[in-house]
C-alpha cells in the first residue's frame, strides 16, 4: 500500500515551480492569446497604419525589441518568486471599458492605448508590482508602436513646419540665395518649396525617439541616460530636418528636378542617419560629463 502524500510534501514543489515562474510563464501566454484575440481588429487596423503610413513605418519593429527586452530579461521574472494582484483585474476592466468607449466614440488612439491598459493589467494580475515593474520599460515601449492622435498630431506639425521654413529662408538668405517665405511656403526663383506635414520631422522625431530609447538600453545600463537621450531626440530631430529643408532648397536653385525627385528621397535617410550619430556624440558627450562630475568628488 503506497503511502499518501502529505500536505509539507506536495507544497515544496509547487513553491519550486512557482519560483520558476511555470505558472506566470504560462498565465502570461493565456492571457497574451485572449488580448490578441479580443484586440484583432484594433490591432490589424494598427498593422495596417505601420505598413502603409511612412511616419510609423519603425512600428513593425517596436513589438519585435520589446519582446527581445523580456526575452533578454527572463531570468529575473521566471526565477523569482511572485504574488498575483486582484488590482490588476481592475486595470483589464478599465482597459475593455475604454475600448468600448473609444469602439462607440470611433476613436482609434483610445481603442488602441486600450491594448496597453489592458496587457498592463494582466501582467499585473499574475505578477503583482514587482513583475510590472520588470515589465514597465517594453510596456513603454509599446507606446512608440501607436500613431500620435490627430489632434496632436495637426497642433505639432504646424509650428515644426514654420519653423524649419523660418530656419531655410534665413540661411538661404545667408548664403545669397534670394527666398521669400509665405507661411510654410519658400518661393525661389526657380520654383516654390512647400514644407508639407511630411517635413516637418515628425517622422523623424518619433523613429528617432525609438532608437534612442533601445539604443541607450542596450549600451548604458544607466537608467538616467534613457530620459536624456529621449530629450535630447527633441532639438536633435527639429535641427536635422530644418537643414534637410535648407539642404532641399539649396539642390533646387542648382537642379530643381533632383531636388524634387531622387534628392528629396535619399536626403531623408542621410538626414536621418546625420541625427543618429548625432544621438551618438550626445551620449558619449552625457557619458564624459557624468564621469567628470563623479571624478571631482
Amino acid at each position: 500500500m503506497k503511502p499518501s502524500l502529505t500536505g509539507e510534501e506536495i507544497v515544496p514543489p509547487l513553491k519550486k515551480a512557482r519560483s520558476e515562474g511555470r505558472l506566470s510563464l504560462v498565465g502570461l501566454a493565456w492571457f497574451g492569446v485572449l488580448l490578441l484575440l479580443c484586440y484583432a481588429p484594433v490591432l490589424g487596423q494598427l498593422v495596417s497604419d505601420w505598413y502603409n503610413d511612412e511616419d510609423m513605418g519603425h512600428g513593425f519593429f517596436v513589438p519585435v525589441a520589446a519582446g527581445y527586452i523580456i526575452w533578454q530579461r527572463r531570468k529575473q521574472w521566471l526565477d523569482q518568486e511572485f504574488s498575483t494582484s486582484v488590482w490588476g483585474l481592475v486595470v483589464v476592466a478599465l482597459g475593455a471599458l475604454q475600448l468600448i468607449v473609444a469602439t462607440l466614440g470611433l476613436e482609434l488612439f483610445l481603442a488602441r492605448t486600450a491594448f496597453l491598459v489592458s496587457l498592463a493589467g494582466a501582467v499585473l494580475y499574475l505578477g503583482g508590482p514587482r513583475l510590472l515593474k520588470l515589465f514597465l520599460f517594453p510596456l513603454f515601449l509599446l507606446c512608440f508602436m501607436i500613431p500620435i492622435p490627430a489632434i496632436v498630431y495637426n497642433q505639432i506639425t504646424l509650428p515644426l513646419q514654420l519653423f524649419a521654413s523660418r530656419v531655410a529662408e534665413f540661411v538661404l538668405s545667408t548664403i545669397g540665395i534670394p527666398v521669400l517665405r509665405e507661411g510654410n511656403i519658400l518661393e525661389l526663383s526657380s520654383q516654390k518649396l512647400s514644407v508639407v506635414e511630411a517635413c516637418s520631422g515628425i517622422r523623424s522625431l518619433l523613429s528617432l525617439s525609438f532608437l534612442a530609447l533601445v539604443y541607450s538600453y542596450i549600451l548604458d545600463p544607466k537608467p538616467w541616460m534613457r530620459v536624456a537621450l529621449l530629450v535630447a531626440t527633441v532639438p536633435i530631430a527639429i535641427v536635422a530636418n530644418a537643414a534637410r529643408v535648407t539642404v532641399t532648397g539649396i539642390v533646387s536653385e542648382w537642379n530643381p528636378a533632383l531636388a524634387q525627385n531622387v534628392f528629396h528621397l535619399v536626403e531623408g535617410w542621410v538626414v536621418f542617419l546625420v541625427a543618429v550619430m548625432i544621438m551618438v556624440g550626445a551620449h558619449q558627450f552625457f557619458n564624459k560629463v557624468y564621469e567628470r562630475m563623479h571624478a571631482g568628488r
